[in-house]
């Protein structure tokens, strides 16, 4: 099928429109529909749709003839992988108590070094890449000209695909040089996480250009409501009252934040419908995600195994959106005009990359409490820096909801961390009697 330029789906579109449209309408909205991120989303869900509806009928297909059983030849491993999976039950390497690995780390100065390093590293990627992001989304390249400031780059697809590649190289190598699980999950359904996952970092990305970078991380704190409400659906998980607590304490600091939030000269400080809608996007898609992921542990892999597969789909999804659409030699050509947008995109790629194994490195050794609380003062120094070098201005009832937010983040962390020593405490009593 060959390539399908920028200029075809907007000509496409018109040809659906109920009525006809004037000449000169034509021409401008020929010419303004990508600046629409409704027809973006469109346009992108469209490429990804072209390689899901295939890709549905083939795995039918092979379930439907029972090829696990009567299928052979050279490719009946690959097909075996990607459709059916393995009988692996091989143990989780992350399901290792915490404590059990800690044991034989060493000295207490060596855990505290380990700590300093995992809360170092997780701070730098990702302040840095939040710098990074806004820089992209929502400043210009190259020098101003009499019609405006610049140039700015408007494709989010581009960067999610530049993120995943090299997330995809180093969780490759890594499996590679470091011993993993027997892999027991099909291959297909890697791509339920991918998709959303692209869809998601789409949305972050786009929302910068019609909310502010602490707007964005505040939504972001927040979406633990709608991983609630996911997990009772998906994974029909149980909640305590103390997490029903911490999520109304987040959605009432959120909306103070919201509600008092001011506009500035740069309209990426300023709230629009567009960028709610996005949010919301954002928040459902990542909300998705991390549910089905948590679906897919059970075939007993190891993280970076999950992070190899993720962004393998992920790849393919956004690599063959972008060729049918002729965006990825757009985006090239940007960068070789802008060589410091080209930087730009590389260093977010890198902190993306890192920041994944810094992730799963802090899990391994100190749990996921721990990792929370990192997280949860990397958002809240990621809102500081944001207003100290973007200039984004913040009322005192906007910043009260801020600490309200942390303070009910915090709050989950604790009680979380309290409810699994009861447990622990509970289970030698229990064996007793």
């Amino acid at each position: 099928m060959p390539a399908l330029s920028w200029r075809v789906w907007p000509a496409l579109l018109l040809l659906l429109l109920p009525s006809a449209v004037a000449a000169e309408e034509e021409a401008s909205l020929l010419e303004g529909w990508r600046d629409v991120w409704f027809f973006r989303f469109l346009v992108n869900m469209l490429g990804y749709s072209t390689i899901i509806i295939p890709g549905y009928f083939l795995i039918s297909y092979f379930k439907r003839i029972n090829y696990l059983d009567t299928g052979s030849g050279i490719c009946f491993p690959l097909i075996k992988t990607c459709v059916f999976g393995s009988d692996a039950k091989s143990g989780l390497l992350d399901e290792v108590p915490v404590a059990a690995r800690n044991e034989d780390s060493g000295s207490t100065l060596r855990q505290a070094v380990k700590l300093v390093f995992c809360a170092f590293g997780l701070q730098v990627s990702y302040l840095t890449w939040g710098v990074l992001q806004e820089r992209v989304m929502t400043r210009s390249y190259g020098a101003a000209t009499p019609d405006g400031e610049g140039e700015k780059f408007k494709d989010s697809q581009f960067l999610v695909f530049m993120n995943r590649i090299l997330a995809l190289t180093v969780s490759g190598l890594w499996c590679l040089l470091f011993k993993q699980p027997r892999h027991g999950a099909p291959m297909y359904k890697y791509s339920f996480a991918s998709l959303s996952n692209i869809l998601s970092s789409w949305c972050q990305y786009e929302a910068l250009k019609y909310i502010s970078f602490p707007t964005q991380v505040l939504a972001k704190a927040s979406k633990v409501i709608p991983v609630m409400v996911m997990g009772k659906f998906v994974s029909r998980k149980s909640y305590e009252y103390w997490e029903y607590l911490t999520a109304v304490l987040i959605s009432v600091g959120v909306s103070m934040f919201l509600l008092s939030s001011s506009t500035s000269k740069h309209p990426s400080t300023v709230t629009t419908f567009s960028g709610v809608i996005i949010l919301v996007g954002y928040i459902v898609f990542d909300s998705f995600t991390s549910n089905w992921q948590d679906n897919l542990f059970k075939y007993k892999m190891s993280s970076v195994q999950m992070m190899f597969g993720v962004n393998l789909f992920s790849c393919l999804f956004t690599v063959g959106s972008l060729l049918e659409q002729g965006a990825l030699l757009e985006s090239i050509y940007f960068m070789t005009r802008h060589s410091e947008f080209a930087f730009h995109a590389v260093l977010l790629s890198v902190c993306s990359a890192c920041g994944q194994l810094f992730i799963f490195y802090t899990i391994s050794q100190f749990g996921a409490a721990v990792f929370t609380i990192i997280m949860t003062l990397r958002q809240a120094f990621a809102i500081l820096l944001s207003c100290f070098l973007y200039g984004h201005a913040t009322t005192v009832i906007g910043g009260f909801g801020i600490a309200i937010v942390f303070l009910a983040l915090f709050l989950r962390v604790y009680a979380r961390s309290r409810v699994k020593s009861g447990r622990r405490a509970a289970a030698p009593l229990t064996q007793k009697v």
